[in-house]
């Protein structure tokens, strides 16, 4: 059955369940059992069906419209508090593409007016991956239900991985095998996610303190540099965006060319052919519970689906350089503000970048028209809830629910279609808004 006829189909199972079971007394009579609460799929509930695989798709679906909730929630209260910072008057009774549209004017006049050169964006967007003890746990809860023999350590995050490992990978790695090593201060000779100072002479892709032989952003009271500097950099370099760092990074620290001798974490970026952990950019499979169990597969299925549904993304890494022109540097008061509005800019601005790059993910399996999914989350939910309409109007759903629970999974079904509906119906108006703002953020307001 094809994905079209999705609506259609799910109304072909009512009908079947209804013929079936007439409400809850009915089940009652037939299965000499009472209902019980059904619990809703908007509140999260498990159990809903009874049936583990079942449960499974239904908690992904809750999941995802959560994520869809939340992000959109923090996206209007981020464009709300940058209205404030830039003194425009909020009126959520106009469209948020409309709103947005004005902020970034309004942005723009403020650096075209105050910044000399406009705003130089170092930007490192955020990494987003499968939740794997998401994944593991919910095999785990699934198979134990169905009463397979799970030897599986629900705390394991170890999965199969459909795309991109960006994990420690136990088998062959097609792409990049790096050593990783994290603490509190480590000397560096490859990349840093962190802060990186260099206490040499040489090129520097952050905040320059010291000479620069350059053009430099911002320079203190002595005339030294404090910002960006466009040449070689004598003194201290330091930088909060991941990249190329030959000296003390503070944070964590990968070089190219991991080995046995490897004293940290072996981290594959590429396709892994054994088991990954750390991160999966795509369908994340856990392994299945010793023995036979016919189970297992259909565990899978809905584990994969609520992984998916809860991306882990790092935040995005950025800084701001500029130099304020000399009227706005006379004015220590304007100045002030202005600089007081940019430290606003760049906090709520991280956050939209964060929630952007989390709902392209989820929703198209795309960042910055970058593949980090082959199948969207939000698709492959959909093709998981779309498995069940099939198996109920084939009647071969309704054999693996108990009886007193059939009533429960109509309106449970109806309401997952809703929420699925929405998301697509009402992404593509958000979406288009927070990537106005990104793009324009980005940019520098230019």
């Amino acid at each position: 059955m094809k994905k079209g006829f999705f609506f259609a189909s799910a109304a072909v199972m009512t009908v079947t369940a209804v013929s079936l079971f007439s409400g809850c007394q009915a089940a009652k009579d037939a299965a000499g059992a009472a209902c019980g609460d059904c619990g809703t799929v908007a509140m999260g509930d498990v159990g809903i069906s009874g049936n583990a695989k079942l449960d499974g798709f239904f908690k992904a679906v809750a999941d995802l419209n959560n994520a869809n909730v939340v992000i959109n929630a923090d996206f209007m209260a981020n464009v709300s508090d940058l209205e404030t910072a830039f003194d425009i008057k909020t009126d959520t009774s106009v469209e948020i593409g409309a709103r947005v549209t004005a902020l970034v004017a309004k942005i723009k006049g403020q650096v075209t007016a105050n910044v000399s050169g406009g705003i130089k964006v170092d930007y490192v967007p955020p990494q987003c991956s499968a939740n794997l003890s998401v994944a593991v746990n919910a095999q785990a809860t699934c198979e134990a239900k169905a009463k397979c023999d799970v030897q599986v350590d629900p705390g394991s995050v170890s999965v199969t991985c459909d795309g991109s490992c960006t994990g420690s990978c136990s088998g062959g790695c097609t792409g990049n095998a790096t050593c990783k090593i994290t603490a509190p201060s480590v000397t560096c000779d490859g990349s840093c996610e962190g802060k990186c100072e260099v206490n040499v002479t040489a090129e520097c892709t952050g905040v320059c303190k010291g000479d620069c032989t350059g053009d430099c952003s911002v320079k203190d009271a002595a005339g030294k540099c404090n910002g960006t500097c466009s040449g070689t950099c004598t003194g201290s370099c330091q930088t909060n965006v991941q990249g190329k760092c030959s000296g003390t990074c503070t944070g964590s620290c990968t070089a190219t060319g991991a080995s046995a001798d490897c004293k940290g974490e072996v981290k594959c970026d590429g396709t892994c052919s054994g088991s990954c952990s750390g991160g999966c950019q795509g369908s994340a499979t856990p392994p299945k519970a010793s023995g036979s169990c016919s189970a297992s597969a259909d565990c899978q299925a809905q584990a994969s689906a609520q992984a998916s549904a809860n991306l882990e993304c790092t935040p995005p890494q950025l800084s701001l350089g500029y130099e304020l022109t000399a009227t706005a540097a006379a004015d220590a008061t304007a100045s002030a503000k202005f600089e007081a509005q940019l430290e606003t800019l760049k906090v709520k601005g991280a956050a939209i970048l964060a929630g952007f790059v989390k709902y392209q993910a989820l929703v198209t399996g795309k960042v910055d028209g970058t593949v980090v999914f082959k199948t969207a989350p939000l698709d492959s939910i959909k093709g998981g809830i779309q498995g069940v309409v099939d198996a109920g109007v084939d009647g071969k759903l309704f054999a693996d629910i108990p009886a007193g629970r059939i009533p429960c999974v109509l309106p449970a079904m109806s309401d997952s279609i809703s929420m699925l509906g929405t998301v697509v119906t009402k992404s593509a108006g958000t979406l288009k808004a927070q990537g106005d703002f990104a793009a324009a953020f980005k940019g520098g307001f230019k």
